[in-house]
């Protein structure tokens, strides 16, 4: 087997294990807990780009979609794809195709940024109305429940991605995990 694939399935599948992680840090308030995956979502977007990090994304969803508990608080299941944070969990695959197209190979501070405010975004515009249809809430309840609360964090979370990707890309382009421009 090509040594690149090797090395491109291995480093999908520790994204997919970190995003992992991340729903493991989890602080539960209300419907939707405050998690670390969207930091990772949007970290794999920047620095495996569009179409790796999606496959990292979606390893992750197939894992919990089969009963893996994988999702916040150590849960897995179809039932949280459908339930009211089904919405977050494919909005990540979204977020991180949206996230490496938009960062480029270039790793320029600018566009990573961008990409990091636009992977939110996409995040909430998916997750706020499964929230609201799946509970039957009205706007200002889904946007206080499913939005408004992580705010700050998520801002915070985007920049530490900013941050570590500015941080972690040189090393993976040195050990050929990933290109330069």
């Amino acid at each position: 087997m090509d040594q690149k694939v090797v090395r491109y399935a291995v480093v999908c599948a520790l994204f997919a294990a970190l995003i992992v992680v991340g729903s493991y840090l989890s602080i539960p308030i209300g419907p939707v807990p405050i998690v670390l995956q969207n930091l990772f979502v949007l970290l794999a977007g920047l620095l495996l780009g569009p179409w790796l990090g999606a496959a990292s994304v979606g390893l992750f969803l197939l894992a919990g979609a089969v009963g893996l508990p994988v999702f916040a608080g150590g849960t897995g299941g179809l039932a949280h794809l459908v339930g009211p944070t089904g919405g977050y969990l494919f909005g990540y695959l979204v977020a991180v195709v949206l996230a490496g197209l938009v960062a480029g190979r270039r790793g320029e501070v600018v566009r990573m940024i961008i990409a990091v405010v636009a992977g939110s975004l996409v995040i909430y515009a998916i997750g706020v109305p499964w929230l609201k249809v799946s509970l039957g809430m009205d706007w200002g309840k889904a946007l206080a429940a499913g939005m408004l609360p992580f705010l700050i964090g998520d801002a915070l979370k985007a920049a530490a991605a900013v941050a570590i990707a500015r941080g972690l890309r040189p090393l993976l382009i040195s050990q050929g995990f990933m290109q330069a421009s």
